[in-house]
């Protein structure tokens, strides 16, 4: 089987192309290093069945040319991280929504089998947790910068369904929760990378608001597990899933277990959001999935804990900072 990758030198992407690499098949990426990065791939560049291209997924006639020649498209790539966000709200919006109907208008021409990439974001203000798929999103002001990117990914779902009901094409859509694990930067605004850096350095960890607001994390290897089962499940076709785990942590607690499991002299700080993000952001105080539909159509779990994660993803990081060279 071949398959292609889309926004494949990312943190997700990359280790997803180790998972189908693992079982047994050709995997080759496309990405244009916006994000991603040249470091995560390029333990897999002498691999026999791996091979990339770095180019944008806007370039239409190059992604005609790599869908022709795979069985099976994963489309991960996307504007990512709440930084970027409100710095290149319009680079968000089109990379999410062109960027998807690129890959589904040629995979449809083919009947390729599609992955869509979305995200917990979708269900917006929601406060009935844990999320489920049926709920019904409750979406900010069209003012307010944050909710165009979760708009922009409901958008990518009512598309890839569109193309499902009107066109037969097998698409199956992930909402991913806060997946995270080695490869993962901090400077998008990822919280455990950016935690985790700054305490190995000692620096103080910045908590944004009171600290109270939970969230779930779930291990990237548990993420793209999930994601290539539900691709090998032919009745998976046509569904939303929730992808990550509902163990929940404040970001507060989160903070001081990043101290304690790192042994970091870090004190923790807390900044009002305006600050970071000016006067319009809006946070949620909750974010946590359920994965009973998951669970029902493939064995997820049993999955990988916070404290876990914060030592595998230190100890990553720890090596890269060690490996990286001095001035």
């Amino acid at each position: 089987m071949n398959v292609l990758i889309t926004g494949g030198a990312g943190f997700i992407g990359s280790h997803l192309a180790e998972e189908q690499l693992t079982r047994g098949r050709r995997v080759h990426v496309i990405d244009d290093l916006s994000t991603g990065r040249m470091a995560n791939i390029v333990p897999l560049k002498t691999h026999p069945r791996f091979s990339y291209t770095i180019e944008t997924i806007m370039n239409t006639a190059v992604m005609s040319e790599l869908i022709d020649q795979c069985d099976v498209v994963f489309h991960l790539a996307a504007a990512v991280g709440v930084r970027l966000i409100f710095e290149q709200p319009v680079h968000t919006i089109e990379t999410n929504i062109k960027g998807t109907e690129i890959v589904l208008e040629r995979a449809a021409r083919k009947g390729k089998k599609v992955f869509i990439a979305s995200s917990s974001e979708v269900y917006g203000k929601g406060d009935k947790v844990p999320f489920s798929e049926e709920d019904d999103m409750i979406l900010g002001p069209t003012t307010c910068p944050r909710w165009c990117y979760a708009c922009s990914k409901a958008i990518d779902e009512y598309l890839a369904l569109a193309y499902f009901n009107e066109r037969g094409l097998p698409v199956v859509i992930g909402r991913l929760f806060n997946t995270v694990g080695p490869r993962q930067v901090g400077q998008y605004g990822m919280v455990i990378p950016r935690f985790i850096e700054r305490a190995l350095r000692n620096d103080p960890l910045v908590v944004h608001g009171d600290g109270r607001q939970t969230r779930s994390f779930c291990y990237v290897a548990d993420t793209v597990r999930a994601i290539s089962d539900l691709m090998d499940t032919p009745r998976a076709a046509g569904e939303v899933f929730n992808i990550g785990s509902d163990e929940e942590i404040s970001i507060g607690d989160l903070a001081r277990r990043v101290i304690e499991i790192t042994e970091s002299r870090s004190d923790i700080r807390f900044a009002p959001y305006e600050t970071i993000y000016g006067p319009q952001f809006e946070d949620l105080r909750r974010r946590v999935p359920s994965v009973a539909k998951l669970r029902r159509y493939i064995a997820f779990g049993p999955l990988m804990g916070i404290s876990e994660i914060i030592r595998r993803t230190a100890d990553a990081l720890r090596a890269e900072l060690h490996a990286a060279p001095t001035a």
